[in-house]
């Protein structure tokens, strides 16, 4: 199937919810766990990416549902305007391994470079054991800027370390 991005908007929520809910059943997929992902949680971050940002999602439209998702928007304070932030990035265990993820990358980035010469880097943070995703975002140009060690409590009584990245927007313009 030949699958094509779109923007979300707010009645998009209740789709949003359920993908989110499904993904988040994934141990070690997106740092929520489903009973932290709450129409509140949804609604936050859908507002802040259309008001602030960029959502995109993926719709399967042979069953009339989004089957992924990818969002990030600037944080509040103004010294950060040049940032996109906060990305999260949830693709439905059934469709996995389809170019989702890249779609949704590539067309969120090539947006930014093209219709968002305001933004100069475009942020993420990855686990440590996440090795597959570091690997990918590389790939997209990503760039590893350090560790945030022992943040991540994996629920094994061990901790693991954040890996943020940044992409950078070579069209910035000020």
């Amino acid at each position: 199937m030949n699958f094509t991005t779109r923007f979300a908007n707010l009645t998009d929520q209740k789709s949003l919810l359920k993908l989110y809910k499904e993904v988040s059943k994934t141990v070690g997929g997106i740092a929520r766990t489903e009973n932290e992902i709450t129409k509140s949680y949804v609604l936050t971050n859908l507002k802040n990416s259309i008001e602030n940002g960029i959502c995109l999602v993926v719709d399967d439209p042979n069953h009339n549902k989004i089957i992924a998702e990818i969002h990030c928007y600037k944080p509040i304070p103004s010294v950060f305007n040049h940032i996109l932030s906060e990305l999260t990035i949830v693709v439905d265990p059934k469709y996995q391994n389809q170019g989702l993820g890249k779609l949704l990358f590539n067309s969120l980035l090539k947006y930014v470079e093209e219709k968002r010469t305001d933004i100069l880097r475009v942020e993420l943070i990855a686990r440590e054991s996440n090795i597959k995703a570091i690997k990918f975002y590389e790939r997209l140009d990503f760039k590893i800027e350090g560790r945030f060690e022992k943040r991540i409590d994996n629920g094994t009584k061990n901790f693991e370390a954040d890996i943020p990245m940044a992409w950078f927007n070579k069209n910035y313009q000020q």
